[in-house]
Parts: C-alpha cells; sequence; structure tokens
C-alpha cells in the first residue's frame, strides 16, 4: 500500500496528523501504540486502527465515512417479529472478550489480532468500550462492540453464529443509544450489512465537525 506526503510515521510523543488532509482510502499514519489514552486521542479526532495482525500498526479517517443517526434507526418487521419471538437475550457488557474472540473468527480473515483484543479489553477495563452480548440459552450466538466518545458511538465490529444474531445485538445496541441520549453510531466503512440496517455515507468533512461537536457531550454509557 502505497504512501504519500499526507502519511506519517508515529513516534513518541504521539501527534497525530490533522485527518481533514488524511488519503481518503490509505492509513494517515503508520506505528505508535495502542494504549488507552493514544486510542481515546485518536477517536475523538476521528481516527482508528485498522490492520492485520503482524503488520505495522496503521490509523485511518476514511472519506467517506459511514454512519447511523440514532434517532433514524428503523427495525425491518420480520426482524422486529424475530426479536420479539423470545429466541434470543441480550446483555451489556457481560461477555466483552468473548464478544471481540466472536468477531475476530471469520473465515476471510480478521484484523482483530491479539494485540486489538488486549488493547480494547483495556479500553472495557477503563470503561470506554462495551458490548452486547446475544444469546441463546447459555451459548453466545451473536454480539457486537465499540467505545463511546460523547455522544458517538464508535461500532467496530459485529459477529453472529446463527441467523439474525448480530442484527439483534445491533437493535438492541440503538435501542439503548437512543434511550442513553446518543446522536450517532460510526460504522467507520460501509460495508452490505451495514448498509442493509440502514447505515449511509457522508464526507469527512461532515463527519469530523459533527464528531467535534458530539465528543465533549457528557453522555452516560449505562443509566445512573
Amino acid at each position: 500500500m502505497g504512501r504519500d506526503r499526507a502519511t506519517s510515521i508515529l513516534m513518541p510523543p504521539l501527534i497525530f496528523p490533522n485527518p481533514a488532509t488524511a488519503p481518503a482510502d490509505e492509513p494517515l499514519a503508520f506505528g505508535g501504540n495502542l494504549s488507552v489514552d493514544t486510542l481515546i486521542q485518536a477517536y475523538r479526532l476521528g481516527i482508528f486502527p485498522w490492520f492485520s495482525p503482524g503488520e505495522t500498526i496503521q490509523w485511518w479517517s476514511p472519506d467517506p465515512r459511514a454512519i447511523f443517526v440514532v434517532d433514524e434507526f428503523h427495525v425491518p418487521r420480520r426482524l422486529a417479529r424475530t426479536i420479539r419471538s423470545g429466541l434470543f437475550t441480550c446483555t451489556i457488557d457481560t461477555a466483552f472478550e468473548s464478544v471481540m474472540v466472536g468477531c475476530a473468527d471469520r473465515d476471510e480473515g480478521t484484523w482483530i489480532g491479539p494485540k486489538i483484543i488486549k488493547a480494547y479489553a483495556a479500553l472495557h477495563k477503563a470503561g470506554h468500550a462495551h458490548s452486547v452480548e446475544v444469546w441463546q440459552g447459555t451459548d453466545l450466538v451473536g454480539g457486537i462492540y465499540g467505545l463511546q466518545i460523547g455522544a458517538l458511538f464508535a461500532g467496530e465490529s459485529m459477529f453472529s453464529r446463527v441467523s439474525d444474531a448480530s442484527k439483534v445485538a445491533m437493535v438492541y445496541l440503538m435501542d439503548h443509544l437512543k434511550k442513553q441520549g446518543f446522536i450517532v453510531l460510526d460504522a467507520q466503512v460501509l460495508n452490505g450489512h451495514t448498509e442493509s440496517l440502514g447505515a449511509v455515507n457522508v464526507p469527512r468533512p461532515f463527519f469530523l465537525k459533527l464528531l467535534a461537536e458530539l465528543r465533549d457531550r457528557p453522555i452516560l454509557f449505562m443509566p445512573a
């Protein structure tokens, strides 16, 4: 993957490049670390790590950016029937690392390697990262995880071991976010699955402006 003049090598002290001038579909920086402070600094700027296990850490701020508007999230009728059926039970923050392991288990390979799992587990322990778990009995069959930046929730990944489980996780999360006053879920890069659930692409300048408005709002992830 080529690097241009908008791409930086991060050296201590870590100062991220301006994401507004980053490449649209390439990393804006390489290196650094995955400490809690570094990750929070990055997400507050609209930057996130995305790299395969064994590679140098890569930092991204793509253009366009995929988002869900929490108040505009719509549950398809068939999925609503599935949720009402009682087939699944959902919880929050009861099996965070297990959800990450589930998200990492994919045939096409994954960016969720041991370094990422360790880093986001630390974010979870520090109170920044959260998960929704979907259960059938005692079996974890789906889930989603991400982290809070003010009134924005940065969704990282979801998984499903049975039909509809990841969609149920998304519905449960979005309902929770709405109740708590969140405005946007950042889906990062649009794909067929998130688009089918209502994610849309917005220009990066719009996303960065929105992030600046939301990142310091005093929203509680869990009710007081």
